[in-house]
């Protein structure tokens, strides 16, 4: 083949591959994504990215318990994509990764170029019925499930059986979610993410366990209990590590922190936690008070770290409708992820 014919063939390779999604890694590291809705979106359901302790109606002592989640990813060639762990609400006491409005959301950041992870957890539907209980037999129902001084702590402050179960998912969850973090750091070459942009949030319940997984310590929620007493957290990729970049919270609450603060005497907030963007409805809320982002704010200016609260007037609770100068709530964080992380927009 002489030169002229060489460079003809090299010429049309060029063209070949500026037509494709090539695999987009700049210099910088820095992902590229889409500002409008450009790739269709690939759904893998019901992944099980761990097991956990739990009861059911028929058992008499704690069973495993798979937990799940389902992964949208933008259906290009692209290997440098940002990854964004989203945690459903429901007072943790049900609630489902499937709610439309977050499977609208899942398709609204994969067809942009994320990897959209939307995640369940052990909530009361796990653990069972402890009506009548004493505290000494609720501390042994629940061992391996929480931490005893968890649940000591429970007993003391909560008087009846469903705030108490309620207390004891919400240890529950929180491991769970690190639990998916991890896999999603062990599984990140599959997926193709760069584990330097991840993005973790949640709605209701899911932003409270969304605070606590960002700012709390890698160990905590984990090391509490043990393997022995818990055999399942062998499933749940204990040595992985992970940097949460932001954190996106929907009408949520930092309770869970000020709890484990309570139980341990220990304040997790540092100036090295994720930045944070709050949406959260003005209206009486006695779920989680307006006032809650309020005081999450002003721990975040206090420590130096950026954050920003978008108020959603007239709003109440589970305001996923909610419109603010004409963009809604997934216009409005894609805008903050966007310029807090530098992405690169096309």
């Amino acid at each position: 083949m002489n030169k002229l014919a060489y460079l003809i063939f090299f010429i049309a390779l060029f063209f070949i591959a500026c037509n494709k999604d090539e695999p987009t890694t700049l210099d910088n590291g820095i992902p590229t994504i889409k500002a409008e809705s450009s790739y269709a979106v690939l759904v893998d359901e019901n992944i099980t990215f761990a097991e956990g302790l739990g009861y059911n109606n028929m058992s008499t002592s704690p069973i495993e318990v798979p937990v799940l989640m389902d992964i949208y990813s933008p259906d290009n060639n692209i290997n440098n994509r940002p990854v964004f762990m989203f945690i459903h609400g429901g007072g943790f006491t049900g609630g489902t990764k499937t709610k439309p409005e977050i499977v609208e959301m899942a398709n609204y950041y994969a067809s942009r170029g994320w990897v959209y992870v939307s995640i369940d957890y052990r909530t009361t539907e796990e653990l069972s019925e402890i009506e009548g209980m004493s505290p000494e037999e609720v501390v042994n129902f629940y061992n391996g499930i929480a931490p005893q001084e968890w649940i000591e702590h429970a007993l003391e402050v909560i008087e009846n059986p469903i705030q108490l179960q309620q207390s004891i998912a919400m240890y529950t969850a929180q491991r769970d979610a690190k639990a998916a973090l991890r896999w999603i750091v062990a599984n990140s070459d599959i997926y193709k993410i760069n584990t330097d942009f991840i993005t973790v949030g949640g709605a209701s319940a899911g932003a409270i366990t969304t605070i606590a997984l960002g700012i709390s310590d890698l160990e905590d929620f984990r090391d509490e209990i043990t393997i022995t007493e818990d055999p399942t957290l062998s499933t749940t990729n204990l040595n992985e590590t992970y940097d949460v970049r932001s954190m996106v919270y929907f009408w949520g609450s930092n309770i869970k922190l000020d709890v484990y603060e309570a139980v341990y005497g220990l304040n997790r907030y540092d100036s090295n936690d994720p930045e944070l963007f709050m949406a959260h409805g003005n209206e009486f809320d006695p779920v989680t008070p307006y006032e809650e982002a309020i005081e999450l704010q002003e721990i975040y200016d206090s420590l130096g770290i950026h954050s920003e609260l978008v108020t959603l007037d007239g709003y109440g609770h589970g305001a996923w409708n909610a419109q603010v100068d004409g963009k809604g709530l997934f216009e409005l964080s894609f805008d903050f992820l966007v310029e807090r992380q530098n992405l690169m927009v096309e």
